[in-house]
């Protein structure tokens, strides 16, 4: 069975096709700067650039990043699931509307060929009321779903899956944490093979520093900027999100050109991001009252940079984990995903 994988970013489009059930990668596109210039103008004509033959295709399968409250699996694509993808948009304005572009241009070009969405969020719905209630007054949430939803739910998943065969045990039996870390970067400690707890919140600012994103702050510094210097919403939005993490401190974000630096400025943001890696850590050590099956390095950071991991264990807790890297492959966990409905299994 041929599956095709898509991945719409903002201003990109990755695209991939994964032979199941060998998982044998059969081709692999990149194309960047959507709506950008120089680029194309949208999903539809990116799509309209792939080299494969897509007559050869069995089922697509699309990233998306937000589902909310109204999906806690992956589900074949039709009108209703569309319209809740794009009710979402609100909570995703950056993700969920390039995602929603690269279903229906598919549909167009393939009618016939059933559509999968995996959502990014799924795998974060097991959390309890507990975990991802926050404590603000509950009609928040009831009227206006403000929660804890979690991200890079897939990767997390996949990557949980694979540290359960290498320590030669069953999922449901595994106690992990999780870190992926990249430019974007979250952590999640999963008990017994379902996540408990996720860095990342109510959108993906929230919890570890990253390459441009703040991650955990005071929420009172926000109305501070408001109020005492005058910033309009859309700059804030922009200095936390764009303008902070490894660039606010350092003015860079490549974790490769940080460490090899020599300047105060370079090495402080590393220990700022190494430290909050550490505190979330610990607090997972606790809820999962010290029964950790092993701690597990993904992303592009957590996978190439020894010296990051070796920080991060640099601590008399943390030594004795036993620790693991996995390459995370999203693309393939979507694959594996798609093939499970189509199948049956």
């Amino acid at each position: 069975m041929k599956i095709a994988v898509i991945n719409a970013g903002s201003s990109s489009l990755k695209f991939k096709v994964i032979e199941m059930p060998s998982a044998a990668v059969i081709a692999s596109q990149l194309i960047e700067h959507i709506g950008e210039d120089g680029g194309v103008s949208d999903h539809h004509e990116a799509l309209a650039l792939i080299e494969f033959d897509l007559r050869s295709i069995d089922v697509v399968g699309h990233r998306v990043v937000h589902g909310g409250e109204f999906f806690s699996r992956s589900v074949v694509v039709d009108e209703v699931v569309m319209q809740k993808i794009d009710s979402l948009s609100i909570l995703a304005p950056l993700h969920n509307p390039a995602n929603l572009m690269g279903i229906e241009a598919m549909q167009q070009k393939m009618p016939e060929i059933p559509q999968i969405a995996v959502f990014d969020t799924a795998f974060h719905t097991s959390l309890a009321q507990e975990a991802y209630l926050y404590a603000l007054p509950l009609e928040l949430h009831n009227k206006h779903h403000i929660r804890r939803y979690g991200f890079h739910g897939t990767s997390h998943a996949y990557i949980a899956s694979q540290a359960a065969k290498m320590i030669n045990k069953p999922l449901h039996a595994c106690n992990l944490i999780t870190l992926h870390l990249g430019n974007g970067a979250s952590a999640c400690a999963i008990q017994n093979g379902k996540s408990i707890d996720t860095s990342m919140g109510f959108t993906p600012l929230e919890g570890l520093v990253m390459g441009s994103r703040c991650g955990d702050i005071d929420p009172s510094i926000v109305l501070y900027l408001q109020r005492e210097l005058g910033m309009q919403p859309y700059e804030v939005d922009t200095l936390l999100n764009k303008h902070s993490g490894l660039s606010g401190i350092a003015q860079e974000n490549d974790m490769r050109t940080l460490l090899q630096r020599e300047d105060e400025e370079a090495k402080l943001a590393v220990k700022i991001m190494v430290r909050r890696i550490q505190k979330y850590i610990g607090s997972y050590m606790v809820l999962l009252e010290g029964k950790v099956d092993a701690l597990v390095f993904s992303g592009g950071i957590g996978e190439n940079s020894k010296e990051i991991r070796e920080m991060i264990l640099d601590n008399g807790m943390l030594k004795h984990l036993k620790s693991l890297v996995i390459k995370t492959d999203e693309e393939l966990a979507i694959a594996q995903e798609c093939y499970a409905i189509v199948s049956g299994d």
